[in-house]
């Protein structure tokens, strides 16, 4: 199981920062040292997330991977 850290900025939909760790305790240090390093932006989410690998991530968590029009073309 890999563990992933990704900065997601809402506003623009974008993927800001995305992080591979091998270990739980690895990815929550990093999760919360970009927590510190985002302080006070609203805009930004900073998610914590465990897959078999990361294709099955952006399977299961597109919405950080993919734009609005993709993610639209989806639902259509």
């Amino acid at each position: 199981m890999s563990h992933f850290v990704l900065v997601y900025d809402r506003t623009a939909g974008v993927l800001v920062r995305q992080r591979q760790y091998s270990s739980s305790r690895e990815a929550m240090a990093a999760r919360f040292a970009a927590e510190d390093e985002f302080e006070g932006r609203p805009e930004i989410e900073i998610v914590d997330l465990s897959a078999a690998s990361e294709d099955e991530l952006r399977r299961t968590h597109a919405r950080y991977f993919l734009t609005l029009d993709e993610l639209a073309a989806r639902l259509g």
